[in-house]
């Protein structure tokens, strides 16, 4: 991406900013050549170069630039002679002194100034790319967390993006700044002798051939860095959700193995990546006192020849010029090469950024409220396959009727969570319709539809946050509490009924407890009862239980199946079960095998048939 891009990617925000730092950076580079300007004459009086012969001119009477210049020079030396004359010498030399503090004093000052108005535009990019990094993996579909690795996610959100804050957006400056420097320089070169100014020019395109050869190199490098990153991320992720596992099989050596390989391999990669980086300041430092050398000679030629352009004086003052241009130009190579290495990360966001959904939302969406949530659901020859050589779910056919509870049981990977999944559009389905009403729930936007679904899982999903921010989770509490209640009184209400307010109040700090990452400080049937508190709050006209007992022991489970039951009067409800005793009262149970329906009705129907589903309650038994 070409430094422009940049620009007009990430700064339009902070034009205000920008424009400020570039006058300040404008006006740094001029007083700095003012600053410079003492020195010619110092050196005329310290090496007695006399300039008596110096005639005052009339400015009104000068065109052009060279002429106005000559002439403004000439007048200086005619000043500069009548203070000799009357005070000396010293007094002079002093007063150069004092004029060169005051122009480097208001040199720094307009510098820090360019700096001061930068600082907001870099800590400004860096929130923004953060920001649209978290609301794109907020909005993305959950099928793109199936196929993409946890920790390569976390990697691009923390890794790259550190990256760029260290490459890019620390270039940023250098990139404001030093530009302007080099072509001010380069254009009073020019002024003071256009002859030495073009030799140079003609020079210049062998070090930039130098210098750009290693940094293309940078760009691919970085990106298999940032990629090892991710693998090393990713593998500290398995090994700490997996870590029973790991002891319990006594595999330590075996993912020290793995995990020192993977380590050694991404050093070696970052080696090569900062040797070539760190090659950029000596290489440049290396041409630029070639180019010194090369200044001397063609200048010391120019200086000597019958017809000098130049005197010695002022030569002196051009390589004071020059010199001060390789600074900045060994800061931009040096910046060119941090953004190859950043284009790296930056391209691994963009991956990111640009992912498109695949759950749209509709151009012109029906309104959808509880008032119009009357009939129920139904599932009209629904197909779905995670991928495309391996159907899922086949031709469903079903109907949940508002206020009805239906039951999806069978073995693993029957279909059952996927089924459960398209109804609050996680995923779409390849062919038929899931319908609301009678209408197609794509009709709907998505936050409108799941809206009216309150949804608890196998696993539990709780945040390192007090109990009452976890049940608080799924609703607005800066709208008033529903039946006239304070959102204090709401949150114990839905406790009770959940069986979680005894458990809570045995807490140290009661509902403003921290319960811990996951939910670690409590049990499973704990952080079970939880969820269901938080369903119960926010009081949802469709329910989804994604076997919400299978993974608790008895006593959990009969106090969880309790808050259940409270949770699940006069709601739409639809419930994945493996633990078939807790949905025997269930208005219709469904027995799902390879994808299909293949037998439905209730429990005492479904026993007699002697098929499936009492080969599953047999088994149980």
């Amino acid at each position: 991406m070409h430094f422009l891009q940049l620009i007009r990617r990430f700064v339009p925000p902070y034009r205000t900013q920008m424009a400020l730092n570039i006058l300040f950076n404008l006006f740094s580079t001029i007083l700095s050549l003012f600053s410079f300007a003492a020195i010619i004459p110092v050196l005329r009086i310290l090496f007695g170069v006399s300039t008596s012969e110096a005639v005052r001119v009339d400015m009104t009477t000068v065109s052009g630039l060279q002429e106005t210049i000559a002439a403004l020079r000439t007048n200086m030396y005619c000043v500069l002679n009548d203070q000799i004359a009357l005070h000396g010498p010293g007094y002079v030399l002093l007063l150069l002194g004092l004029f060169l503090v005051f122009m480097t004093g208001l040199k720094c000052l307009t510098a820090w100034l360019a700096n001061y108005y930068m600082v907001p535009i870099r800590t400004g990019v860096l929130r923004d790319l953060r920001q649209q990094l978290y609301d794109k993996v907020l909005s993305l579909p959950m099928g793109y967390f199936t196929e993409a690795r946890r920790g390569d996610v976390i990697s691009r959100m923390t890794n790259d993006v550190g990256e760029v804050e260290a490459s890019i957006m620390s270039a940023l400056d250098i990139l404001f700044k030093d530009p302007i420097m080099i072509l001010v320089y380069l254009v009073t070169l020019l002024v003071i002798s256009w002859q030495l100014t073009l030799f140079v020019l003609l020079l210049m395109p062998v070090a930039v051939f130098f210098i750009g050869r290693i940094g293309r190199s940078l760009k691919k490098a970085s990106t298999r860095g940032q990629e090892q990153n991710a693998e090393i991320l990713s593998s500290i992720d398995e090994t700490l959700l997996g870590l029973r596992v790991v002891k319990g099989f006594n595999a330590q050596d075996k993912l020290r193995t793995r995990f020192l390989t993977l380590i050694n391999a991404t050093r070696a990669t970052f080696n090569r990546i900062n040797r070539r980086y760190y090659l950029a300041h000596p290489l440049s430092e290396f041409l630029g006192t070639v180019l010194i050398a090369i200044i001397l000679w063609f200048g010391g030629l120019l200086i000597l020849s019958d017809h000098a352009t130049i005197d010695a004086a002022t030569f002196i003052y051009y390589l004071v010029i020059f010199y001060s241009i390789i600074n900045p130009a060994k800061d931009l190579s040096k910046a060119a090469y941090g953004i190859r290495r950043g284009m790296a990360s930056l391209e691994r966001i963009d991956t990111v950024l640009n992912t498109e959904s695949n759950i749209l939302e509709p151009a012109n969406p029906q309104t959808l409220t509880l008032a119009n949530f009357q009939q129920g659901i139904a599932f009209n020859h629904v197909s779905f396959s995670y991928q495309a050589d391996r159907e899922v779910l086949t031709d469903i056919d079903l109907v949940v009727p508002k206020g009805k509870t239906v039951a999806l049981v069978g073995q693993s990977g029957s279909g059952k969570t996927t089924m459960t999944d398209l109804v609050p559009r996680f995923y779409d389905p390849d062919s038929g319709t899931i319908t609301l009403d009678g209408t197609d729930i794509r009709r709907f936007t998505t936050h409108d539809l799941r809206a009216l679904m309150g949804i608890v899982c196998q696993e539990p999903i709780l945040f390192n946050d007090t109990v009452y921010n976890n049940i608080t989770f799924g609703v607005d509490t800066t709208q008033p509490a529903p039946n006239g209640l304070t959102w204090p009184q709401a949150v114990e209400q839905a406790a009770r009924i959940a069986n979680a307010h005894v458990f809570i109040s045995e807490m140290p700090e009661g509902y403003d407890t921290v319960i811990g990452d996951r939910g670690s400080r409590l049990s499973g049937g704990q952080r079970q009862r939880l969820s269901i508190a938080r369903a119960i709050l926010k009081n949802p006209p469709i329910l989804i239980l994604d076997e919400a007992t299978s993974a608790l022991d008895t006593e959990s489970e009969k106090l969880v199946q309790e808050a259940l039951e409270h949770l699940m009067k006069e709601r739409t409800t639809l419930v994945v079960a493996h633990r078939l005793s807790t949905i025997k009262h269930a208005d219709l149970i469904c027995v799902m095998h390879e994808g299909r329906i293949v037998e439905r009705g209730t429990h005492d129907d479904l026993y007699a048939l002697g098929g499936y589903y009492t080969k599953l309650v047999d088994m149980q038994q």
